[in-house]
């Protein structure tokens, strides 16, 4: 296991994203050319070594990572409901990012800043170990037929790249609907020795549903097609 001060030499030949179309609406369009520059960047542009988030925010205060925000409906919420956070949303779809700007302009926050890639690289290139306070996954792509569950996000490499970020008492969340890969979760978590399951007294291990998690139509449609929602919450030790 390697210690917190080392870096994951964690290389990966299957990624756990596909490259989608680009076109966007004309409203995401607006967004992006009003707000990327200033809030966004490409995580193959950003220059070497660690990213220098206070500089980006232009203060210093926790930092929570969301892998995968997707069309940040759930993300812009859950900025604008913690403006005491540093929020890095990372996420490859470029529509997607667009109409998170979009939400998050609408909601008048100020406390968000986008990075469009792959989010390993960013970990491992431009994250210093220690320095996360929370990293979110919510429903990655599950990735359901067995031949390709080797492109899950959530994996023991991936994981333990994750936790040499966090620092010690900074929380890892994920959330999915699909029950083969909630179990694989907690397989990969439960045997990382630097993380601690905050609700291992629970049935199952299974975090109780955050009531500030918004639910998405996303997350109903899960339900009605009768898919349990999981979460899991973790802590650095």
């Amino acid at each position: 296991m390697n210690s917190p001060d080392q870096q994951v030499p964690f290389r990966r030949t299957v990624v756990s994203y596909v490259q989608r179309g680009e076109r966007m609406t004309v409203g995401q369009q607006r967004a992006w050319d009003r707000h990327w520059a200033e809030l966004g960047s490409e995580v193959t542009a950003l220059p070497e070594g660690p990213l220098d988030v206070e500089s980006w925010f232009g203060r210093s205060a926790p930092v929570v990572l969301e892998i995968g925000s997707g069309m940040g409906e759930t993300t812009a919420q859950l900025v604008a409901a913690q403006p005491d956070v540093n929020y890095l949303a990372v996420e490859v779809y470029k529509p997607g990012l667009a109409q998170l700007m979009l939400r998050a302009e609408k909601l008048e926050v100020s406390n968000l800043r986008l990075l469009r890639g792959d989010a390993i690289v960013l970990l491992r290139e431009h994250v210093e170990p220690g320095s996360l306070d929370e990293v979110r996954i919510y429903f990655p792509d599950p990735w359901p037929k067995k031949r390709h569950h080797k492109r899950r996000l959530v994996q023991p490499e991936s994981v333990e790249l994750i936790t040499s970020r966090l620092r010690p008492g900074g929380v890892l969340h994920l959330a999915t609907d699909w029950e083969n890969y909630a179990e694989q979760m907690r397989e990969v978590c439960e045997a990382e020795s630097q993380l601690s399951n905050r609700y291992a007294d629970e049935p199952g291990g299974w975090a109780p549903r955050p009531d500030w998690r918004p639910v998405t139509k996303f997350e109903n449609r899960a339900h009605d097609e009768g898919r349990e929602i999981r979460d899991l919450i973790y802590e650095r030790v």
